[in-house]
């Protein structure tokens, strides 16, 4: 529906799709998103114009979309240390542990303006089959003795979109170094070892990101090189960077 509209609207106006459940969502690398009612799921589009600063580094959009949904929760008052975090590329997680939600980014130029649809969606009332972010808040408040109320999924759309509006802005003023030490506190990868490839493929530690978006790795006796978003994927569960 929005990718028929998105041509037709005058380029200030906004648009977003919310969904309350999924039956037919899309991931990276065409795989399939099933999300059940309790999850926020909507798809935004934006205007980027190709001279500016996000528009000659489109791949940094999913980065601030991500930091968006974390900050969504981290940036009101007395759930800044719910453990809400970036997984790099497009993915938002619980600590470095479960997947709770991700970020799928396509973006078609037209003359000089980018317009870009923005997919994104995290679990926020569902136990089942990971954790959402409402048990990380019941969980904070057992462990800390606070009362946090739960979170609604209206409520983190409306706070992640206005999150992302600043991020674009600060992005556009001053490039990536706006955004990158709030990303990378939030972020999971500091300082971790990798494997790239396979299991038996080379050392490599996370460095950071580069201009670009893409992961900066520092393998030994060959210093830092970047990898990819499109044709890498980070298996978490066995610490490798590995091609698709």
């Amino acid at each position: 529906l929005i990718g028929r509209l998105m041509f037709e609207l005058p380029e200030e106006m906004g648009l977003i799709a919310v969904a309350v459940r999924q039956t037919q969502g899309k991931g990276r690398g065409g795989n399939v998103w099933l999300s059940p009612v309790g999850c926020a799921l909507c798809t935004l589009h934006i205007s980027i114009p190709l001279h500016s600063n996000l528009g000659q580094r489109i791949p940094f959009i999913q980065h601030l979309v991500s930091l968006a949904v974390v900050e969504s929760v981290r940036s009101i008052p007395g759930y800044e240390d719910i453990e809400l975090r970036v997984k790099w590329p497009n993915d938002i997680y619980y600590s470095d542990l479960m997947k709770l939600g991700g970020v799928l980014v396509n973006s078609t130029l037209l003359e000089t303006t980018f317009h870009i649809l923005i997919g994104f969606g995290f679990n926020v009332n569902n136990s089942n089959p990971t954790i959402c972010i409402n048990d990380l808040i019941a969980k904070f408040n057992k462990e800390e003795g606070t009362e946090l109320k739960p979170l609604s999924a209206d409520c983190l759309i409306a706070r992640t979109v206005t999150v992302l509006e600043r991020l674009i802005d600060v992005f556009q003023e001053k490039g990536p170094n706006g955004v990158l030490p709030h990303y990378y506190k939030y972020w999971i990868h500091s300082g971790k070892r990798v494997r790239l490839r396979d299991e038996e493929g080379p050392l490599a530690w996370i460095v950071g990101i580069d201009d670009y978006g893409y992961l900066q790795v520092h393998e030994e006796g060959k210093g830092v090189e970047s990898v990819h978003p499109d044709g890498n994927s980070f298996d978490m569960l066995r610490n490798l960077i590995v091609p698709k």
